[in-house]
């Protein structure tokens, strides 16, 4: 059922985001009109318009006799926007090491604790992953920076399945987030950005395997 005030061309657009977010649909796949309107419950027009405004976002892309494809990111690309999330992330990491509260500090190691609960669930393990990562810019107390990782998020939506397939990918994981809450703890800012930045490069570096793989 539509919102009120809500268009069904804007509710299927958020369906579509959504499953995206949620590994219904993954890079790569095509998306027929007649398919993902049966798939979701919603008439093909609404659905027809979700997917022009997802092809002006960059999220999908329209391949002759194929139609709509979700867009996959390459090497170039990655690399590329892992080096924007490390400059965006090391500055939230040093930011929220001035201006953070404990309670915020808490939350993190709340949500670190549960990520390394949910080795046996990677998806819920990621969801996870990314409130760590919302509440680290949200402690960091500036609207402007938060702006700018909003904008990369259809990006983000583009990476592909998750990497935390492994105890041992989601230990590394744990292990860093817990450097970056340990210099949040201490105020040192530098080390805050310094672990933020590490963890970030970590993590270009699992995706460009799985990239080869």
């Amino acid at each position: 059922m539509t919102t009120p005030g809500r268009s069904s061309g804007e509710a299927a657009y958020e369906a579509l985001l959504s499953a995206l977010q949620t590994g219904q649909f993954a890079p790569g796949d095509r998306l027929r009109e007649e398919d993902v309107a049966q798939q979701m419950s919603l008439s093909r027009t609404p659905v027809r318009e979700a997917l022009r405004r997802l092809e002006a976002d960059g999220i999908v892309e329209h391949r002759p006799r194929i139609g709509a494809v979700i867009r996959q990111l390459d090497h170039g690309e990655l690399v590329e926007l892992y080096e924007m999330r490390g400059v965006l992330e090391r500055t939230a990491a040093e930011l929220a090491a001035q201006h953070g509260v404990e309670a915020e500090f808490d939350t993190l190691e709340a949500l670190n604790d549960a990520i390394a609960g949910e080795k046996s669930n990677p998806a819920q393990a990621a969801a996870i992953n990314q409130k760590f990562h919302e509440g680290l810019y949200l402690a960091g107390r500036n609207r402007f920076l938060i702006g700018a990782a909003r904008s990369l998020n259809h990006a983000l939506l583009l990476m592909g399945p998750t990497t935390f397939t492994d105890d041992a990918r989601i230990d590394t994981v744990v292990r860093q987030h817990g450097a970056i809450i340990t210099a949040l703890r201490a105020r040192d800012a530098e080390a805050a950005g310094a672990a933020a930045e590490t963890h970030l490069t970590t993590s270009l570096t699992h995706r460009l395997q799985a990239l080869r793989s």
